[in-house]
């Protein structure tokens, strides 16, 4: 049986003017995989993910997502999804159980359905005792895995992550990893964007940019294989031709999956 395609992009581009931030980019990714897309700042990978998630229209090029084309049935794409921006989204003025219930009804649950999940997500998190403190008092680590469980609150097929763990301390960062993992083998198909080198280990899938373009495709495994080198790290400098280390390779410690 043929796995599912929940994201299908082919030669999807988009220019600003005369300048070309994303360039006919292709791929694929499966239901439940975890897909990492990986390159440096500027790469391009935040103007694509917009344009996937229905909030940039594309210049040229074709895509899919959850079934629905990036053009034309971006509302149905944005109630199929998850999203976790790069700037924490949630609000710092209301409570972690009032931001639960907000965004909850926005995204068209039942009051009932709110409640059970509301109570369901703030014991995961271990948060009884400050679900009813501010969430701008909290810190960026509780923030940021507030906010990834909330983009699941309405059990969405796809969740795109915009660098989460940008700027969290290395524990934080494994307990994140933990998180999407857990989603991802309830058949959540995790989308992720970091330029964190070693992050990339942890995909099931990995495409590394490089000024707009995907210069490499392919599992962990065999990316590193291809190009002979015994980290992702090595497999970015590789690609970008850069002769020193640039990005951040993050603690190295490895997150067991299962």
């Amino acid at each position: 049986m043929k796995e599912e395609n929940v994201i299908e992009v082919n030669q999807l581009t988009k220019t600003f003017g005369d300048f070309t931030a994303v360039n006919a980019i292709s791929f694929e990714v499966k239901k439940g995989e975890i897909f990492g897309f990986l390159g440096a700042n500027g790469a391009g990978k935040t103007t694509a993910m917009k344009m996937l998630i229905g909030i940039s229209k594309p210049s040229s090029g074709t895509a899919k997502v959850a079934g629905f084309d990036v053009y034309s049935q971006t509302e149905s794409i944005k109630r199929n999804i998850g999203y976790m921006s790069q700037k924490f989204a949630l609000y710092d003025d209301l409570t972690v159980k009032e931001n639960i219930t907000f965004f909850g009804g926005i995204y068209g649950l039942s009051r009932k359905k709110i409640k059970e999940k509301r109570e369901e997500l703030v014991s995961e998190l271990g948060l009884e005792n400050i679900s009813n403190k501010l969430v701008g008092s909290l810190p960026l680590g509780w923030k940021q895995k507030l906010s990834f469980s909330v983009s699941l609150l309405h059990e969405p097929k796809i969740v795109f992550l915009d660098e989460p763990t940008g700027g969290v301390d290395p524990i934080t960062r494994r307990q994140f990893w933990e998180m999407i993992y857990k989603a991802a083998n309830q058949g959540t198909t995790i989308f992720v964007t970091t330029h964190y080198m070693d992050e990339a280990e942890y995909c099931d899938k990995v495409s590394i940019m490089v000024e707009g373009k995907i210069e490499a495709l392919d599992t962990p495994k065999k990316l590193k294989e291809q190009f002979r080198v015994d980290s992702m790290n090595d497999v970015f400098l590789k690609l970008a031709r850069i002769p020193s280390p640039t990005l951040p390779k993050g603690n190295g410690e490895n997150i067991d999956r299962n």
